[in-house]
């Protein structure tokens, strides 16, 4: 099996949706993990949007919310199969600028432009439902997987709020530390036993790699630095790394793969390109 929201897993990386030239885009595309390589475009979302949520199950990436105005659209695409998502449910209210965390059963869709944590089934294609709620409202946020929670980090107004919520019992998420450096627009990235925020912005553009544990409640630390400064870039995670891709650098769309080891603390390096620069897309992992 499969560990929650595709940690462990080992062909390829998503980035689906985001924003480019300041358009929506509805491209999803694919690079693999087994080598270093640009990314190939391999399907379309059923609506362009931006500052979307990414999720996986063990067969299917979904792209959740947005910004179209505000989206309740709930996405999926085969990862078996190179084709276009399919509208398979709704949020339980529109919102954009959220963050997307999975378990093995259920994907989830945190903050945003409101508090709500809502969870949607990957067994049948259905709407989501209320669970829980953020400690505070926060949007340009991201999210991250364990075996057993799920986690916010950074957002709206330079935060350094980690927060977490469980799998197992639906409620309200709790406070439990702090990045390094207070930020909002980063990417997250999931290894077995970390949480990784890339990325972002603290009114200007950030490198930062922050690393926290699973295992407790503590900060993070800074562990390494991107390629390029850039927010916005969306994240995805193999066995052994985490993937930033895309993001703005210096208010200039990037295309940028960058890859950074879950084994060894140090900085990323660029690894590849989209097919299209963008940033405020979402992550997924197969």
């Amino acid at each position: 099996m499969l560990a929650a929201g595709n940690r462990g897993a080992r062909n390829y990386g998503y980035t689906s949706g985001g924003a480019a030239s300041a358009t929506p885009s509805n491209v999803i595309d694919k690079f693999p993990f087994a080598t270093d390589s640009n990314a190939t475009d391999v399907g379309n979302l059923t609506v362009a949007r931006t500052n979307l949520a990414g999720q996986s199950s063990s067969i299917s990436g979904y792209s959740s919310g947005g910004n179209v105005g505000s989206s309740n659209v709930i996405d999926k695409f085969p990862f078996s199969t190179d084709t276009d998502a399919a509208d398979v449910g709704d949020l339980t209210t529109s919102r954009t600028q959220l963050s997307g965390q999975s378990s093995n059963s259920y994907g989830y869709t945190s903050g945003g432009t409101n508090n709500v944590i809502d969870k949607f089934p990957f067994a049948t294609d259905s709407n989501a439902s209320d669970v829980g709620d953020l400690t505070l409202q926060r949007s340009n946020i991201t999210g991250h997987s364990s075996k057993n929670n799920g986690y916010t980090s950074g957002g709206s107004g330079y935060s350094d709020l980690i927060e977490k919520f469980s799998f197992a019992t639906d409620g309200d998420a709790t406070d439990i530390a702090n990045l390094s450096v207070a930020r909002q627009g980063p990417a997250g990235q999931s290894s077995n036993s970390h949480g990784y925020t890339s990325g972002g912005t603290t009114g200007s553009d950030s490198n930062v790699i922050d690393k926290f544990t699973f295992a407790t409640d503590n900060n993070a630390t800074d562990v390494g630095d991107l390629s390029a400064a850039r927010v916005g870039p969306a994240g995805q995670s193999s066995v052994v790394y985490g993937y930033s891709s895309g993001g703005q650098v210096s208010a200039a769309d990037s295309n940028i793969i960058d890859k950074f080891s879950f084994a060894t603390d140090g900085n990323a390096t660029d690894v590849g390109d989209l097919t299209v620069a963008r940033f405020t897309a979402c992550g997924q992992q197969y």
